[in-house]
């Protein structure tokens, strides 16, 4: 094992130590540099998507139509801290979460623009 270890050049100086001292460094430098990149390209992103679902959340009212996360549409007929209560037919009504709310398809009194077919 120990001729192995001479053989990929161990055995020249200290244990850890490369030519020109500069391993270390360049080691440091390749991991700021990974992190950096995970931060732009993933991190910020994350949080600016979760700014946005905050205030879209904090900007409800009442007769916006929304989605929810699982397909759901309705309009909004009662707003709590934490439930929404949704009305998805005549005279039927669901409460849900607050954070159920995947999207807000129409503002209470934003004029109707009807679908276009593709």
């Amino acid at each position: 094992m120990i001729s192995t270890a001479y053989a990929m050049g161990g055995g020249q100086g200290a244990p850890g130590a490369q030519a020109g001292g500069f391993g270390d460094w360049s080691f440091i430098i390749m991991m700021v540099v990974i992190f950096a990149i995970f931060y732009f390209l993933m991190i910020r992103p994350q949080q600016k998507k979760q700014k946005e679902l905050k205030a879209l959340l904090d900007n409800l009212a009442y007769g916006d139509l929304v989605m929810t996360t699982g397909g759901i549409h309705g309009k909004i007929t009662g707003l709590a801290d934490a439930v929404i209560t949704l009305e998805i037919a005549d005279k039927v009504r669901i409460k849900i979460a607050r954070s159920a709310i995947g999207a807000v398809l129409q503002k209470a009194g934003a004029p109707v623009t009807p679908a276009t077919k593709s």
